[in-house]
């Protein structure tokens, strides 16, 4: 037995008035719906008999008599979409097209509406153009089957409708895809409606979108039960949260980064550190890796509750087992050690890690030489920043200008001014601060030749601006 699908002849949106002698594509006024004529994002002076015309000789001009759903998603595309004066008219082409007896839209016409009328946040006509694919499916779906991108098609609506938290236009949307596409829907779209359930704070709703996910024979993924773990942890359900973890891998389904990262966030917000690190612990035996965001949440955790030194512990521990990412900054943790007075573990953190291949960033280095000067050892700012030009991570000026000043402060001027060619050559900015703390030094330590040479340095980078100020350099020198 052959199975034929019949669906009813296309029923326009909106009809024109009767048609008239002139043969051109001349489309009707626009409908009186506000949604189109003054769109949130858009702003255009409503349309009048003058406007109409133009806007008829511009369809005329780029669409023939004969339209098809190409041509009409080329026109859509190319010509009306940009176009300053008629693209909040984009709805009222559709709608005229879907009008001529000898045109069917297909899922391209459909797709495109659909995106932008969400894009642009006009979702009460994107409603419309929903219920009207209901009654005027895609051509494609006039065989056995239905249109593949049918699904596609809703699942962007349905996303739009749930990110503004219009959940009825969503259900109502999921419950017309349902019509039209083949077998059970993907998790995907499910996993979206109950995310926002979650969001708008609607836990109740989520879990009863979720156990009709179990009625329709849909199997959650990890994606799911990340959702369902983060809703109760959200709504301080942390004994039903666990439980969903349980239930994961009762259903053979393999947790994943942000199933970990969300227990872990969970536990440290009942205060249960020692259970979140296990959980971290557990992450690595199971395979599944540390992420960046891993470190930052364990690391944020414990030294808001002034665990600094375990936070430490526990990231030294992961670099020394060679688990720690390596493209995980540890700024973080650098600062806070700093902030409490533990300048010399810092260095020494930074040290072993970067032994271990966790090379640390441009900031977490800095963050380290301030805190070497606050506690003026300027010897081990001074081996930082060798190691970092060495490395070639380039400190910034300030920080570089701000080490100068103490060499030259403590009459070591020509040091200095050694690790200014050493920084020029790895890409430092020297400016025309840098050059000035030179002259100041060499002007201390009464070394005119040295400060000279300086000078006129800065002259051949045109730092001096004028007369005076290369006076003032001299005389500062002592030279005559």
């Amino acid at each position: 037995m052959a199975f034929q699908k019949k669906f009813p002849r296309p029923t326009p949106l909106w009809r024109p008035p009767a048609p008239s002698t002139n043969t051109n594509l001349l489309p009707p006024p626009p409908p009186p719906d506000t949604s189109i004529t003054t769109p949130p994002t858009l702003s255009f002076t409503p349309a009048t008999s003058t406007t109409q015309s133009q806007l008829a000789s511009f369809i005329n001009s780029h669409l023939k008599n004969n339209l098809t759903p190409n041509d009409l998603l080329s026109f859509l595309k190319n010509h009306l979409h940009h176009h300053p004066k008629y693209a909040h008219l984009d709805l009222h082409v559709f709608r005229y097209a879907a009008t001529l007896d000898s045109f069917r839209h297909d899922h391209n016409t459909y797709e495109w509406m659909v995106r932008t009328l969400a894009i642009t946040h006009r979702l009460d006509s994107l409603s419309s153009v929903l219920d009207f694919l209901v009654s005027n499916p895609c051509p494609c779906s006039d065989g056995i089957f239905s249109c593949s991108r049918t699904e596609p098609i809703f699942r962007f609506a349905i996303n739009s409708f749930c990110n503004v938290g219009r959940f009825d236009d969503a259900l109502h949307a999921f419950d017309n895809m349902l019509k039209l596409i083949d077998g059970k829907p993907n998790s995907a779209i499910y996993n979206t409606i109950i995310h926002s359930f979650v969001k708008y704070e609607k836990l109740d709703k989520g879990l009863e979108f979720y156990r009709r996910m179990i009625v329709d024979h849909v199997k959650p993924d990890v994606v799911t039960f990340n959702i369902l773990i983060n809703g109760y942890f959200r709504n301080s359900k942390f004994g039903l949260a666990l439980e969903v973890f349980k239930e994961m891998r009762v259903k053979g389904c393999v947790p994943n980064v942000v199933t970990f990262n969300t227990l872990i966030k969970g536990f440290f917000r009942e205060r249960k550190f020692t259970e979140g690190i296990g959980m971290a612990h557990e992450m690595i035996e199971l395979g599944c890796g540390l992420s960046c965001v891993t470190c930052e949440i364990l690391v944020d955790g414990l030294t808001k509750e002034g665990k600094v030194s375990e936070a430490c512990d526990l990231v030294l521990s992961f670099s020394r087992k060679g688990v720690l990412p390596t493209n995980f900054d540890y700024f973080a943790l650098i600062e806070r050690l700093c902030d409490k007075g533990y300048v010399v573990k810092a260095g020494s953190v930074v040290d072993e890690m970067w032994n271990n291949g966790n090379v640390p960033t441009s900031i977490t280095c800095t963050i380290l030489i301030e805190g070497f000067r606050r506690i003026r050892n300027i010897e081990l700012a001074l081996k930082l920043m060798d190691k970092m030009l060495k490395e070639s991570i380039v400190p910034d000026s300030v920080t570089f200008n701000c080490l100068l000043d103490d060499l030259c402060s403590l009459g070591r001027t020509v040091e200095a001014n050694n690790l200014r060619i050493l920084a020029s050559k790895k890409g430092v900015c020297v400016d025309e601060m840098t050059y000035n703390i030179l002259v100041r030094g060499y002007a201390k330590e009464g070394k005119k030749k040295e400060g000279k040479v300086i000078v006129d340095e800065m002259l051949d980078k045109e730092f001096i601006h004028d007369i005076v100020m290369y006076n003032r350099l001299i005389k500062e020198l002592g030279i005559r």
